[in-house]
């Protein structure tokens, strides 16, 4: 196999986001929505729930049904004042990503200066090629194609020569139509059929590269 493109989502896949980043962003997307919206606690958290479920992103919902600006949701809803004690490094990831063969790149929902600032804090962020925010997919997030159809023109790679590692199922599931070799970074016991490799936690990469062939 020729050397790959590299695909990394971030958040629970390159870095565990569950137990301190994901309910910094829930609680934060929750007051965007109750301020913005007029809506008590309760009934803002219901629909930022909704809107995740139904469009894959709050965001998504926000701007189909009340115009919100995208750009001020994802900053309001991104400031991370102790990101530093919330982000769990792994010391041994920067090593795992060397030893794969090829250019690498990460793509995310998230706006660009957070990917940016947990990749720093990872100590990871000279390892990749390319950081796709959600900014850079006019704010279509996965698992919409449009985000990974600019990644492969940006790289001039087809989809067959990358591989997509990554936490959430959809999204596994538009690459693998794409024609992606996937990998599904989870604890879960189940598989899929559009999943070709399953891994607890993404440091088990390398010992699964040559079942990527």
């Amino acid at each position: 196999m020729a050397a790959p493109l590299w695909i990394f989502d971030l958040d629970n896949t390159l870095h565990d986001a569950t137990p301190h980043i994901f309910p910094h962003i829930n609680r934060s997307m929750t007051e965007y929505v109750q301020k913005h919206l007029q809506l008590n606690e309760a009934a803002a958290n219901d629909l930022r729930v909704h809107y995740w479920q139904r469009y894959g992103a709050t965001m998504s919902g926000l701007m189909r049904n009340h115009g919100t600006d995208p750009d001020h949701f994802l900053w309001h809803t991104h400031q991370f004042p102790d990101l530093p004690q919330m982000v769990l490094r792994k010391p041994r990831l920067r090593h795992v990503l060397k030893s794969l063969p090829g250019k690498k790149a990460v793509f995310s929902n998230a706006p660009q200066h957070y990917a940016q600032a947990v990749l720093k804090l990872l100590r990871i962020d000279d390892m990749f090629d390319d950081v796709v925010a959600v900014e850079h997919t006019r704010y279509r997030p996965k698992p919409d194609n449009y985000g990974f159809m600019r990644l492969l023109r940006r790289h001039r790679m087809r989809a067959a020569q990358c591989v997509m590692v990554e936490d959430c199922l959809e999204n596994l599931r538009t690459a693998k139509r794409l024609g992606m070799r996937t990998v599904w970074v989870s604890a879960c016991s189940k598989g899929a059929p559009y999943v070709d490799v399953k891994i607890r936690d993404v440091m088990q990469l390398p010992s699964v590269q040559s079942r990527l062939a």
